[in-house]
């Protein structure tokens, strides 16, 4: 015995370490994702590498799905860093399939939405598109609201490319509402902004200034959102900025644009400092200052080289080629039409190698599922024959399970006619109660009538009176004995006819339960016990408790039916009284149809009476 105690205790020493040992390894994970995530926003590629190359030993160390598909993942965020965007698209596809493998819907849709992205900035707006709707099915079942959120606006963008402009207002209106939704106070204002700005630049593009900068102003208007989402505020800065100087040329936009230009310096946002500076440019074409100008292009075009926003690139050499002349004009345009082709090639190459990179994908689900099939028609062939071999034991095992269920049908049969018997005793008792009560009202009754006549008419008016007394005992003992009948007035209307006679403005009456069973189920004998149980305690509260409310509360659960009775009267110890005789005739009541009764009271806190009758065996 001692040995197997040591032993139990040993495992236990095991299992306790085992589920240390995973918290930890998931405590690691959880911090080794967290600085990965960080390493990507802040382009940190050394950090990302390093976090990427540590999942793929947890994977290989623990035969973790999930640090796998993050390795994935990562592995793709460090492709868009260096801008190899086929690469990422790759890896994207990976993670994602492991994701759906896991029935992970979260990353699953994150993955497409990453895949979206990576479609729309190599103007595959429609395989955008097809991927953030497929994004949709997965994320709005498990109301993901932040990527949600992403992918409305996803939508939106490649409609306004699409140039489905009404389509576009409605997917950013949804963006919108969903953001309602969140409750992350942070992802929630991130997603206002973004809409905000999305909104804002549709109207700006079709030159609805005034309507632009209504979109704008509203996330400038956001509680210190220059301290806290100081990017987000450049890009709403600069864009009403544009706004306000295409509305009014005279005035100076510099003041603001040098305030997006520190901040983005601080961000190191090479992207928005290309932008800028093209907005910066061409502010100073407007007032004639070419010179300005040229030198603003010069930095727009550094800056977009080093982020690769070919967007900016083209629209800096542009600008360059008309602000240049003679051979460095010519330098610039020949840069500018060079590098036009070779981006449409590259979309074009993209394009083929994402549809590519899909249909490989797709063709390996599909080979996959049909191994699947086809390893499961084997095994349903393995189990066939085990079922084969088993078929013995299960006839032998239905034999003695036959068995056992003839026992049981006889048991509960027995139980069954036993209750069937006890509701015939009760129903025997009830009836000889009813002769003795129609005997004491037709025959004692009338007596006592006729000799209280006599004695009126001898004058003995005391001896009359007392006479009298006793008559009017003998009819209520009479009412008691009687029994209630169920077939001309159903038990409902039994039950509110007995509250109307007890009634009154000092002893108020409530009822629960009553309408919400179906009476016509229950046996005449337990109709007839919750009647007189209610009425004797009626009685008691109203005479002996001093009651001023009365609750009385019917429910049948689990093929049995509760009475609960609770007065607000004197309550007694039921350490120390005796049961009445009406109390006691109760108990018996109940015990004839193998119920409980059961009585809780406290001195000036009232009394709870509790009655459960089974409604078969």
């Amino acid at each position: 015995m001692r040995l197997l105690f040591f032993f139990l205790f040993l495992s236990t020493i095991a299992v306790s370490q085992k589920e240390k040992d995973s918290l930890l390894y998931k405590k690691q994970k959880d911090i080794l994702i967290d600085l990965g995530v960080k390493a990507f926003y802040s382009k940190d590629t050394f950090i990302l590498k390093k976090s990427t190359k540590q999942l793929f030993q947890f994977y290989r160390r623990h035969k973790d799905s999930t640090a796998l598909a993050k390795y994935y993942h990562f592995k793709a965020l460090y492709q868009k860093i260096i801008y190899a965007n086929d690469s990422a698209f790759y890896y994207y596809h990976q993670s994602k399939k492991i994701y759906k493998n896991l029935k992970d819907s979260a990353n699953v849709g994150a993955r497409l939405l990453g895949i979206s992205a990576l479609q729309r900035e190599v103007k595959d707006f429609l395989g955008s598109e097809i991927s953030s709707i497929e994004a949709l099915e997965y994320l709005e079942p498990i109301k993901s609201y932040s990527y949600l959120e992403s992918v409305y606006n996803s939508l939106g963008l490649v409609s306004e490319e699409l140039n489905q402009k009404e389509e576009a207002i409605n997917y950013y209106n949804k963006a919108y509402e969903v953001s309602k939704l969140n409750k992350n106070p942070i992802k929630k204002e991130i997603g206002y902004l973004r809409v905000y700005n999305n909104l804002g630049l549709l109207y700006q593009r079709e030159e609805k200034h005034k309507k632009a900068i209504t979109y704008f102003q509203k996330g400038l208007d956001f509680d210190s959102v220059q301290e806290k989402r100081p990017l987000q505020y450049a890009r709403l800065l600069e864009n009403m900025t544009l706004c306000k100087f295409s509305l009014d040329k005279k005035g100076s936009p510099l003041k603001q644009y040098e305030l997006v230009i520190r901040i983005r310096n601080k961000a190191k946002d090479l992207k928005g400092l290309s932008t800028v500076y093209t907005n910066v440019c061409r502010y100073y074409i407007e007032t004639k200052q070419t010179k300005k100008a040229k030198t603003n292009a010069i930095k727009a075009l550094n800056y977009a080289k080093k982020s690769h926003n070919n967007k900016r690139w083209l629209e800096a050499l542009s600008l360059l080629s008309k602000l240049s002349k003679g051979k460095q004009a010519i330098k610039y345009l020949e840069e500018h039409i060079e590098l036009n082709d070779s981006l449409v090639q590259k979309e074009r190459r993209q394009k083929n190698q994402f549809a590519k990179i899909r249909y490989e994908t797709t063709k390996k689900e599909e080979e996959n599922s049909f191994l699947k099939i086809e390893n499961d028609k084997k095994q349903t062939e393995i189990v066939r024959h085990k079922q084969q071999k088993v078929i013995g034991w299960l006839v032998a095992v239905a034999g003695f399970l036959s068995l056992g269920l003839s026992i049981l049908f006889f048991v509960l049969r027995r139980r069954k006619l036993l209750y069937q018997a006890q509701l015939q005793k009760a129903q025997a008792r009830e009836q000889e109660r009813k002769q003795i009560a129609k005997s004491l009202h037709d025959e004692v009754a009338g007596d006592l009538r006729l000799l209280h006549r006599k004695l009126e008419k001898s004058q003995l008016f005391e001896e009359a009176q007392k006479l009298d007394a006793v008559k009017e005992n003998v009819r209520q003992l009479s009412h008691q004995l009687s029994s209630v009948s169920f077939k001309k007035v159903g038990f409902k209307d039994q039950i509110i006819n007995l509250i109307s006679d007890y009634f009154e403005l000092t002893f108020k009456i409530t009822v629960k339960g009553l309408h919400e069973q179906d009476w016509s189920q229950v046996n005449s004998a337990i109709k007839r016990l919750l009647y007189l149980s209610i009425r004797e305690s009626i009685q008691n509260s109203k005479k002996h408790a001093k009651a001023t409310k009365f609750t009385i509360a019917f429910s049948i659960h689990k093929k049995n039916v509760f009475l609960d009775v609770t007065d607000n009267g004197i309550g007694f110890d039921t350490s120390v009284s005796k049961k009445g005789i009406g109390l006691h005739n109760l108990q018996e009541r109940v015990e004839e149809l193998n119920g409980t009764l059961s009585i809780t009271s406290t001195v000036g806190a009232g009394t709870e009476t509790h009655i459960q009758i089974p409604l078969n065996v």
